[in-house]
C-alpha cells in the first residue's frame, strides 16, 4: 500500500510529452499501472487524433480508462470519477500503484475536489437554447445566465456555450441555480469519498518550443493516417444515424476540423491549419488553467534537462519519496 494513500497525478499541457514521461515511469517502477485522465482517449477508434500509446505499449505496461466506450457515446466527468476510482481501489488491492496521466482539467479537478451528479439532461430545453445561440449568438445566452445565475456565469468564458447552455438548462428544469448545486455539493462532499491524497506534478516548457512541437505533432498525426481514421469512425457509425455534430467525441480537435474537411466545408490545408491552430491556443488554455484551477505541487520545467531521460529520472525521485 501506498505511503498514506499518496496518489500522484502528471499532468500538462498537451503535447508536452506526458506520454513519453509516464511509460519512462512505469519502465523504472513496474508496479505502476497508468489511469488515463484524457477525455477523449476513453474513446474507442479514436487513436491517431487523441495520442493514444501503441497497443505494445499498452501491453507492456497496463493502462486504464482507455477505450471504454463508443466515439458515439458521450460520457461526463460523474461517469469518469466513479470508473477511475474503481480502478484506483482494485490497483490498490493487488499491491500495485496508480498513476495519474492526463490533462483534461474537469477530470483532474474531480480527483481533488467535490463534483455533483446534478440534474438530468433535457434535449428539447438544449436543443432550444442551442438554437437561440445560433440565431441570437452566445453572448445573448451568457446575459441571460448573468441575470439568473451570476456566480456561475463569473466562473466561466463568454464563449463557454457548452457550460451556458448546461447552467440555464439546471435552472429551468429545477428552478435552482448551478452555483446552488457546487454549494449543496460542498457542504455534503463526499459521503463515501476514498481518502486519498493527491499531489499534482505539471509539465510545462517554453511557448515557442511548444508551439513547435504542437505543429509537428500534428504532422505527424497527419502521416500516421488520422484523415483515413476519421472516414473509418464516420463508416463504421453511419448505420446508427448519428449527428457527429453531437457526438463530443468527434468534437475533438483533429477530428472535428477533418469532418468538415471531408464534406467539402474546408480544404485539407485549411483542415490541418486550424488543427494546428486550435491545439496551440487550448494548450496556452490548459496552461492557465493549470495555473490558477487547481494546486500543483510541483512544477516541471522540461526545458531545464537534457532530454526525457533526465526529466523522468526527476519525476521518478519525485514520486519514490511519496511511497511508490
Amino acid at each position: 500500500m501506498l505511503k498514506k494513500n499518496n496518489i500522484v497525478i502528471l499532468t500538462g499541457p498537451t503535447g508536452v510529452g506526458k506520454t513519453n514521461i509516464s511509460i519512462r515511469i512505469a519502465k523504472y517502477i513496474p508496479e505502476i499501472e497508468i489511469i488515463s485522465a484524457d477525455s477523449m482517449q476513453i474513446y474507442k477508434d479514436l487513436n491517431i487524433g487523441t495520442d493514444k500509446p501503441d497497443i505494445s505499449i499498452l501491453k507492456k505496461y497496463p493502462h486504464h480508462c482507455i477505450d471504454i466506450v463508443s466515439p458515439i457515446k458521450n460520457y461526463d466527468v460523474m461517469q469518469y470519477f466513479n470508473y477511475s476510482h474503481k480502478c484506483i481501489k482494485n490497483i490498490l488491492s493487488r499491491n500495485k500503484k496508480p498513476l495519474i496521466v492526463g490533462g483534461t482539467g474537469l477530470y483532474l479537478k474531480s480527483f481533488i475536489e467535490p463534483i455533483f451528479d446534478g440534474p438530468g439532461k433535457n434535449t428539447n430545453i438544449r436543443a432550444n437554447l442551442t438554437k437561440i445561440a445560433a440565431d441570437k449568438g452566445n453572448n445573448f445566452l451568457y446575459d441571460e445566465l448573468k441575470k439568473i445565475d451570476a456566480e456561475y456565469s463569473a466562473k466561466i468564458s463568454k464563449n463557454d456555450i457548452k457550460r451556458i447552455i448546461r447552467g440555464l438548462e439546471v435552472y429551468y428544469l429545477t428552478g435552482h441555480k448551478l452555483s446552488y448545486f457546487h454549494h449543496k455539493s460542498k457542504d455534503n462532499v463526499y459521503q463515501n469519498k476514498p481518502n486519498y491524497n493527491f499531489y499534482i506534478i505539471c509539465l510545462f516548457m517554453k511557448r515557442e518550443k511548444m508551439y513547435q512541437k504542437i505543429n509537428e505533432r500534428v504532422e505527424e498525426m497527419i502521416k500516421k493516417g488520422l484523415i483515413d481514421e476519421t472516414k473509418n469512425i464516420i463508416n463504421k457509425y453511419k448505420k446508427e444515424n448519428i449527428n457527429f455534430k453531437q457526438c463530443t467525441a468527434m468534437q475533438g480537435l483533429g477530428y472535428k476540423q477533418l469532418l468538415l474537411h471531408l464534406r467539402g466545408y474546408i480544404s485539407l490545408n485549411e483542415a490541418i491549419e486550424t488543427i494546428k491552430k486550435e491545439t496551440r491556443h487550448f494548450s496556452k488554455r490548459q496552461l492557465s488553467w493549470f495555473r490558477n484551477q487547481i494546486s500543483v505541487d510541483y512544477w516541471i520545467n522540461i526545458d531545464e534537462y537534457k532530454n526525457l531521460e533526465e526529466c523522468s529520472k526527476k519525476i521518478i525521485n519525485i514520486i519514490k519519496s511519496m511511497g511508490y
